[in-house]
């Protein structure tokens, strides 16, 4: 069996069958079309939560409670790490006025993924992957390179699928609806939040 590349391209299930992943979501319409791929493709694979750049808390517990639902309907595992915004807000400290796609976003996607493998490295999962770029309003080259930062420093491998790609954002977008997902227009930040106002 091949092993999976440190750096690996592409999910590719017939090349890496027993890779156990960990899919980082950010919440349930971004995560959807990814969960049911992965699901339909059998792979090992578990969802996990992590997302303190979200606020305030009422925003936070709707995302992770309609995410978690999402997964149980389909049983598939589903991991929520603790809620530290001031963590969070320690990280991107000094960034609070920069644009979206700016610095302070690859700062935290960078905290949030690092987070992401240092949970899988801890729990024997062999590779991590994202949805963290799935939304048009996110730069994948700027997710893809604070993943690939995070995985220098943990050792643990990261998935660069692209899930807009192969009919994903089709299936994302009948996913929501058909499911009534609850959406939004805003990555969670309080930043970012500020700027829709």
């Amino acid at each position: 069996m091949k092993r999976l590349g440190f750096f690996s391209a592409v999910f590719n299930l017939k090349e890496f069958p027993m890779t156990k992943t960990l899919l980082l979501s950010c919440c349930a319409p971004c995560s959807c079309a990814a969960i049911e791929k992965l699901a339909n493709d059998g792979a090992d694979f578990a969802v996990l939560f992590y997302n303190p750049n979200i606020a305030p808390a009422a925003e936070y517990e709707k995302r992770r409670a309609e995410n978690e639902k999402f997964c149980r309907e389909r049983n598939v595992p589903f991991v929520s790490l603790e809620y530290d915004p001031e963590n969070w807000l320690s990280a991107v400290k000094g960034l609070e006025n920069e644009p979206e796609r700016g610095r302070r976003c690859s700062v935290c996607f960078h905290f949030r993924l690092k987070r992401a493998m240092e949970y899988a490295r801890e729990n024997r999962f062999n590779a991590v992957a994202s949805v963290l770029g799935v939304s048009r309003h996110k730069n994948l080259a700027q997710v893809d390179a604070a993943a690939r930062k995070a995985s220098e420093e943990t050792g643990v491998a990261y998935d660069f699928t692209n899930w807009r790609k192969g009919g994903l954002e089709q299936t994302r977008q009948k996913l929501v609806k058909e499911a009534g997902l609850y959406a939004q227009n805003y990555c969670g930040c309080p930043f970012s939040a500020r700027k829709k106002d």
